[in-house]
């Protein structure tokens, strides 16, 4: 696998700075992959825009800083006005279709989207929605085997909601095998 430059945006109180940290973690522990985490965010708490940037590679990784994204996963409609003209022409761009409403492929980009907001909020907790969005990317995106994700996600989040979260990763998994396979007819 070649160098691959994730970008994980949204607003805070999103999970943005989570999704990019569970990225990085089942790359780099359940993967045995190399992976860097960097995160930007605004002053404010919740709201502001929101960023995580993550590089996984199968090499040690020099330089620890995006140069220009192979994937975009925007959760938001700020946060994809913001970054999508970072995205290299040939990149992948997921987005929150519930919160991102004018989300356009140019280039030879390849979109993807999903109601993850209204997929968490089915699941009861719209909380969530950042684990669709890791479900969905990990179907998408094939860069770390689902069980790793999986594995890191029931680790990772806080005791007692382990069987929401790994349900909501699932649903966002469900729903990109699902637009894989009809991409491919």
């Amino acid at each position: 696998m070649a160098k691959t430059e994730i970008r994980v945006t949204g607003f805070g109180g999103q999970g943005v700075i989570l999704c990019g940290y569970l990225i990085g973690k089942s790359a780099a522990i359940n993967a045995g992959k190399h992976a860097t985490l960097n995160q930007s965010f605004g002053p404010e708490a919740r709201g502001s825009a929101c960023s995580a940037t993550v590089i996984v590679d199968d090499d040690r990784i020099l330089y620890p800083y995006l140069t220009k994204p192979d994937i975009l996963i925007s959760m938001s409609q700020e946060a994809y006005t913001k970054f999508e003209p970072e995205l290299k022409n040939d990149g992948l761009l997921l987005v929150d279709e519930d919160l991102v409403k004018d989300a356009k492929a140019r280039d030879k980009i390849k979109m993807y989207k999903v109601p993850a907001t209204r997929i968490a909020e089915d699941l009861g907790r719209k909380i969530v929605l950042n684990i669709v969005m890791l479900g969905f990317f990990t179907a998408i995106a094939q860069i770390v085997d689902k069980d790793a994700v999986r594995k890191t996600v029931e680790s990772s989040v806080p005791k007692g909601t382990e069987e929401l979260n790994l349900k909501a990763f699932d649903k966002g998994y469900e729903s990109g095998m699902e637009q894989l396979k009809e991409k491919k007819k």
